[in-house]
Parts: structure tokens; sequence; C-alpha cells
């Protein structure tokens, strides 16, 4: 397994799109299509592919999110062909020393529904803790979420 990272751009994001969830998964994140949008139109939204040997397996975008006043990793994603194969852990590890290099030990924030579980135990894996449960509105639907930090200063 050869696990890294490579910048979405005009000659992989078709690949990234294609990309598919579980049905069941769909419902917890947004599409790679909306997020590729994101990321031309919003400042400081960033993507990256997810590569296994020379095959897109997966997905991140990453922001800083003003509400928070930090960085955050907004999607995390494996494509269900290649879940349960250990890629997701090692992409969380890649993209925390690709993070931690550029950013200077800033710490880095995600959040998770709180019955999502498999990511939330992955991210527990990585080293991120739960910080706070919050909630908030989008279009009519009610979320509820953990806020985790993975605190990278000092390390």
């Amino acid at each position: 397994m050869n696990i890294y990272l490579k910048k979405i751009d005009k000659n992989n994001y078709k690949e990234c799109i294609n990309l598919k969830l579980t049905l069941e998964q769909e419902k917890y994140i947004s599409s790679n299509l909306l997020s590729l949008v994101q990321t031309a139109y919003e400042d400081d939204f960033y993507s990256l592919g997810i590569y296994n040997n020379d095959t897109m397996v997966g997905f991140i975008l990453y922001d800083f999110d003003l509400s928070i006043d930090g960085w955050s990793m907004s999607r995390f994603m494996i494509d269900y062909n290649y879940q349960n194969q250990g890629i997701g852990k090692k992409a969380l590890r890649e993209f925390i020393k690709f993070f931690k290099n550029k950013y200077n030990n800033q710490n880095l924030y995600t959040s998770v529904e709180v019955n999502n579980f498999v990511p939330l135990k992955l991210y527990e894996k990585v080293g991120f803790i739960k910080e706070k449960y919050f909630e908030y509105e989008s279009d009519g639907k009610i979320y509820k979420e953990i806020l985790m930090i993975l605190t990278l200063k000092g390390d």
C-alpha cells in the first residue's frame, strides 16, 4: 500500500467526482462535486485526492473556519470500494504530516455527526479529541455534531 496526497486540479477532478460512498454514508457528508465548487469559489478552501499507488481512493477538503478561528478538515472520505483496508487511517496520518509541515503546528479541527461512529472512532485513533457538542440548522434540518481537535502545537 502506497498512500499519498495530491492536489485536485484539472487533471484529476473527474476521478474525485466519481468517488462513491454507500447510501448510508451519503447522508453524513456533502458530495465531492459540491466540495470542489467550494474549493473553486471560497477563500481558504483546499482539496486533496487520496491515492493508493496511482488510483484515487479518497478525498479531503480542508479550510480555515472563521467560526472556530482555525483550520478544519471539513470533508474526509474513502470510496466504498476501498474501505476497511486500513487506507483511511494511513491517509489521515499522511494528511496530518502534510498539515503540520504546511501550517507550522497549528491545531486541526474536524467535526462528525454524533451517531456516525465509524469516522468518530477513526479520528480518535489518530489523535483527535472530542472538544464539544453543537447543533446547527441547514435547509430545515437540524444537525448534531461533535467538534474534535488535534493538538499539533509543541509536538
